[in-house]
């Protein structure tokens, strides 16, 4: 049975495989540790995957099957962090979707994204405005790729980034199995003032080939609780935030070590301890109300004075 959910979703949490087959995750990690050792399977980090997984990425199908509860608590946390008549970039992936759906509600919000999902939760909202990238589409994560997805945020400056990916760790930051997509996702960064990774704890250890976000730019990371006995999730959570990452933890039952007084139910932060190294450059463009789309080249140019404007008002 944990062979067919590998082969059905391509990646699988032990948490979810637990669940499945109805027995301890102590059970299924012994499992799939002699699935592996027959070469029928790869462990990483929280779960497990096909053979060959360092390289190859899954497509939105298997990734939208994998830890759904997670990422959805995620997603509600990182909503919260979006303001009214704020500008942000949200890149490309499953759980960038699910907050996509919640930023729906946030009036005078004004989105860049390269990602076909995202435009399309948004694209009903009625005060939020959308704005794509251009670029190749890219169909297994229906993500806008290439020189002119980049071309198109040059100049661009907004409040915040929202970026998920394959793979955090303390020592190479953020990372993902593709080229064409790290790429991207290193221009939305630089595109950015903070930057806030979405990342369930089935990634944290997790590292694959193509570094997106080094540990010294990403601001904050929202995460979920691990499971207790993941004593590796939690080492990294704490070497993440000896290095300045504010963390944010939806639904914990307790503090991380080294965490601050939890702020509100299901939440907790770690402070960054000084000054913090990342992208220069001030908040972002707040959008005007109505929802539409607009090329990435026009908020670029607008985007100036609008967030100047933005920016008075919030004070």
């Amino acid at each position: 049975m944990i062979l067919e959910m590998v082969r059905a979703n391509g990646a699988v949490s032990l948490r979810e495989l637990a669940r499945v087959v109805q027995t301890s995750e102590v059970t299924v990690r012994r499992d799939v540790r002699a699935l592996e050792a027959e070469g029928l399977l790869d462990r990483r980090h929280g779960g497990a995957v096909l053979p060959g997984g360092f390289t190859r990425e899954s497509g939105f199908p298997q990734k939208s099957h994998l830890a759904t509860a997670e990422k959805t608590a995620i997603a509600d946390l990182a909503a919260g962090l979006v303001e009214e008549g704020e500008a942000i970039v949200v890149g490309a992936g499953t759980t960038t979707q699910e907050l996509a759906r919640r930023l729906a509600r946030v009036p005078g919000l004004t989105v860049v994204t390269n990602s076909l999902l995202v435009a399309q939760a948004l694209a009903h909202a009625n005060r939020v405005e959308v704005v794509m990238t251009g670029g190749t589409l890219r169909g297994s994560n229906y993500a806008l790729v290439g020189s002119g997805a980049e071309q198109s945020l040059q100049g661009l400056r907004v409040s915040r980034a929202f970026l998920s990916g394959s793979g955090l760790t303390a020592e190479r930051g953020l990372s993902t199995s593709n080229m064409l997509s790290a790429s991207v996702d290193r221009a939305l960064v630089q595109a950015a003032a903070e930057v806030v990774v979405l990342a369930d704890h089935t990634k944290l250890g997790a590292d694959t080939m193509f570094q997106t976000v080094p540990t010294d730019l990403i601001t904050r990371l929202v995460t979920d609780e691990p499971p207790a006995h993941d004593d590796r999730a939690g080492t990294e959570l704490q070497a993440l935030a000896d290095q300045g990452v504010q963390i944010a933890v939806a639904g914990g039952a307790g503090e991380h070590p080294g965490a601050a007084p939890r702020q509100a139910q299901g939440r907790r932060d770690v402070p960054v301890p000084g000054p913090r190294r990342g992208v220069p450059g001030a908040a972002g463009a707040a959008g005007p109300a109505g929802g539409g789309l607009r090329s990435a080249a026009v908020l670029g140019e607008a985007g100036g004075e609008r967030g100047r404007v933005a920016d008075m008002r919030r004070r």
